[in-house]
């Protein structure tokens, strides 16, 4: 899972984010922290962004409608394409799968394309094959002049197995 925060308490949200996850399945990694300019859309802030990997039994939609929830209970309004949200959750691969369904895409349509999804989930799953585009580890150089600063260790996301919050 990709996520991503640029308004209210952006670290706080993204563990938010991670705690609601958990109940999900079982978080087996998450990535640093990083911060990102936000690509495109209004005038808005830096965002922390981040992976983490997810063991489910859930299926894509079923997960993509659980995010959905936890994206509003985190207090995101979808007033504004591109714009500013308090969360972002999104499904960037499941297995290998690739699949096609109104309001879902498996990988995510941009995956292959940006730093800020490439580097963290090298970091926690370089092997990982973004279907028709590759591996995430030959992935990142294509994308290494796509500006982003490291900002936290994978110690921040409570019950992944970096964190000393369990």
């Amino acid at each position: 899972m990709g996520l991503g925060s640029n308004l209210g308490d952006r670290r706080q949200n993204l563990v938010f984010a991670v705690e609601q996850l958990a109940a999900l399945g079982t978080v087996t990694a998450a990535s640093s922290l990083w911060e990102t300019a936000p690509l495109g859309g209004v005038p808005q802030g830096s965002y922390l962004n981040a992976v983490v990997l997810l063991e489910t039994v859930r299926g894509p939609r079923p997960l993509l409608d659980a995010f959905l929830h936890i994206e509003a209970e985190a207090g995101r309004e979808r007033r504004i394409r591109w714009g500013p949200r308090t969360l972002d959750i999104d499904l960037l691969l499941y297995g290998d799968a690739v699949l096609t369904a109104p309001g879902l895409e498996v990988p995510h349509p941009r995956t292959s394309e940006r730093r800020f999804v490439l580097a963290p989930l090298a970091e926690v799953w370089p092997d990982a094959v973004v279907p028709g585009h590759g591996r995430v580890a030959d992935l990142v150089g294509a994308v290494a002049d796509q500006e982003m600063r490291w900002a936290e260790a994978p110690t921040w996301a409570p019950g992944s197995p970096q964190s000393p919050v369990t």
